[in-house]
């Protein structure tokens, strides 16, 4: 079977995607390195596709630098790969979908689920992981160095088919002797070897564990029980952070689901996305979302206004106010509130929050002023349209805590901005504020400009 293969626009990036099938409900496939028309030259998951797409209007995407989608676009973040899959689902008409994330496309979709509930219908992860790298709550991952010398491996060794029919049988051991070959080119064409490589080096960094407790969609984890690459154990860790999962434990190795017990897999899903569509799960809380803050003040404000004059100050502080909003519409920032000389504004990336908080803080000294900048991620109250809860709060603290013309940003910032270029100093832990336990902050080191 061969689709027609469509392109959404995704800034400056042409992001491709196929449809088949017909919802309710649309379910979203974000498996990371695919080739959404050579994956149906491999009879199994040419299977697998057909049947899933019986069962809901199911959703193709070929991430940016991947497959059918346009290639050298650098080391994609998670922020603009969530930025790609709203550009398709726009593309399609989809105004809430089901994700259906695959092994290290996992954060992604869970990234995507807590920062977008509204379009957001449910979440199922497979052999899963919310990081890549091992930690105290995950000791069963591999280590910093053992996934450098995968990436390694990767940009060493991409091209030749041994290493592509290596990889694959290990992690997909009922994988047929006939398909190999075709799956390993697939494989390899999906691609190249550098951008493979510093996938995997970015996935070092990505961590979306604070995230977990945030997602408040239907989520069905489904993991392989003796599959030796993906260890169960994170399965299992994914079930137990996000609120009202579902856990299943399937039979088999595979990593692929077009591979192993298909009807254990498929019982599974139908059952799940029947919920769904009828709408007996719980129901999702329209009250909370997961957003990024950021709170400017100026250093020395009264000082300065006691020193100019009222007509003075206030001329400046307009001056202030347009150069900053100047910058929120360039990074897609929204103004939430301005009280004097401070700004409280959100994002749905932090990357672009960053960027802004940077872009500002070069800024004002032209306006003989310098500010102090805060930035965290987390779970916001809306009430009547506005942020509020604990979220805002740490926000506030933050920037309290940030130096003359510094960019400060807490640990849940930091860790979601894997494959950004940015740079952080650590400036250790902190009490903050009527803030319980201790906070780990970061200056941002000056990144060069970034286009929005």
């Amino acid at each position: 079977m061969q689709l027609e293969t469509r392109y959404a626009r995704s800034g400056d990036v042409n992001i491709a995607y196929q449809v088949l099938g017909e919802g309710p409900p649309d379910v979203v496939a974000t498996d990371v390195i695919s080739h959404i028309e050579l994956d149906w030259e491999t009879a199994s998951r040419a299977r697998f596709l057909t049947r899933l797409a019986s069962i809901c209007r199911l959703i193709r995407v070929n991430q940016r630098g991947t497959g059918t989608s346009d290639r050298d676009t650098g080391v994609p973040t998670l922020e603009t790969r969530m930025d790609d899959i709203r550009s398709v689902l726009d593309a399609v008409g989809s105004d809430r979908t089901v994700l259906f994330g695959l092994g290290d496309a996992s954060p992604l979709s869970i990234l995507f689920a807590a920062t977008y509930p509204e379009r957001t219908s449910a979440l199922i992860l497979m052999n899963a992981s919310p990081r890549f790298v091992r930690n105290p709550l995950l000791p069963w991952l591999p280590t910093r160095e053992q996934t450098q010398r995968r990436a390694d491996d990767f940009e060493r060794r991409w091209g030749e088919p041994a290493f592509a029919d290596e990889f694959l049988s290990a992690n997909n051991p009922s994988m047929p002797e006939q398909e190999l070959a075709g799956a390993a080119r697939a494989f390899r064409l999906s691609v190249s070897p550098g951008a493979a490589a510093a996938y995997v080096r970015m996935n070092i960094d990505v961590d979306v564990c604070d995230v977990l407790p945030l997602i408040r969609v239907p989520t069905l984890v489904m993991h392989r029980k003796d599959g030796g690459g993906w260890d169960i154990r994170s399965g299992r860790f994914l079930a137990d952070q996000i609120p009202g999962a579902r856990f299943v434990e399937l039979p088999g190795a595979d990593f692929l689901p077009a591979l192993g017990d298909q009807e254990a897999l498929f019982a599974q899903l139908q059952s799940f996305l029947a919920d769904v569509v009828e709408g007996r799960h719980a129901e999702v809380e329209p009250d909370r979302v997961l957003a990024t803050v950021l709170f400017s003040d100026i250093v020395g404000a009264s000082e300065q206004a006691a020193s100019l004059g009222d007509r003075a100050w206030r001329e400046l502080l307009e001056r202030h106010h347009e150069l900053v909003r100047r910058q929120l519409v360039r990074y897609r920032g929204k103004e939430l509130d301005t009280a004097g000389d401070g700004f409280f504004a959100s994002f749905d990336g932090p990357a672009r929050a960053i960027h802004c908080g940077c872009a500002i803080a070069r800024a004002v000294p032209g306006l003989g002023l310098q500010v102090r900048i805060g930035l965290h991620r987390g779970d916001c109250e809306l009430v009547d349209g506005k942020m509020a809860g604990i979220a805002v709060h740490t926000g506030a603290r933050v920037a309290a805590n940030a130096r003359p013309g510094e960019v400060l940003v807490s640990s849940t910032v930091k860790d979601l901005v894997a494959g950004s270029g940015l740079a952080f100093e650590d400036r250790g832990s902190h009490q903050l504020k009527g803030i319980p336990g201790e906070w780990r902050l970061f200056a941002v080191e000056e990144p060069e400009p970034a286009a929005s």
